[in-house]
């Protein structure tokens, strides 16, 4: 009895201080909903980003704009409702969606976040256009390795493989919107799903 109390009293410590060193509260409807929503975003601009190459000269400058519009949609959307979620499973946990992990949380999640955003804009207004799947895929999956230290382990799997992802797009150009679609949109639902499902446990 003595034994199995002290092996609980260690489980106990470990909780703590994984929540006191650790975001625990990223739910698996974030990720679900993120999907869900690169999925739509994906039907809008199937028709604008479809098969193409990488010379601007293949699309005309409207519908650039458009593509970029739809992509900013998105990852406002993806971002709302991923907060939403978010901020549920917080309270539900008993613990504030904004302190010290939240907040090293972002930091390693934006850095690269936006290095690979700039990146991607600047080469996509000098007409590489084909290059915008790989690079935010590749870039998505470098901000979610490094965010991986602060919060659910299993984030840095989905980072990884968003990466393997970026780089086989890259030899596929023409093909980008096919990856992303996987990338943003299937494996986000099969991460969420996975981290929805694993915590009913």
């Amino acid at each position: 009895m003595k034994e199995q109390e002290y092996i609980n009293d260690l489980k106990e410590i470990k909780d703590i201080m994984n929540r006191s060193s650790r975001f625990l509260s990223l739910s698996g409807l974030s990720g679900i909903s993120a999907g869900i929503c690169a999925l739509i975003g994906a039907y809008f601009a199937y028709d604008i980003l479809f098969n193409i190459g990488y010379d601007r000269n293949f699309i005309g400058e409207k519908k650039i704009n458009a593509l970029v519009l739809i992509g900013v949609l998105t990852l406002v959307t993806a971002i709302v409702s991923a907060l939403y979620f978010t901020l549920n499973e917080a309270k539900k946990n008993n613990q504030k969606l904004w302190d010290l992990q939240a907040k090293r949380l972002l930091i390693n999640l934006f850095i690269p976040l936006a290095t690979g955003g700039i990146l991607t804009l600047s080469l996509v207004e000098k007409g590489f256009i084909g290059l915008a799947a790989p690079l935010t895929l590749i870039f998505y999956g470098l901000a979610l390795v490094n965010a991986s230290k602060y919060t659910n382990s299993e984030l840095r799997g989905l980072g990884i493989f968003e990466i393997i992802l970026g780089l086989l797009a890259s030899q596929f150009i023409g093909y980008g919107l096919w990856f992303w679609i996987v990338g943003f949109g299937f494996l986000h639902i099969a991460y969420g799903c996975y981290m929805y499902f694993n915590t009913k446990k």
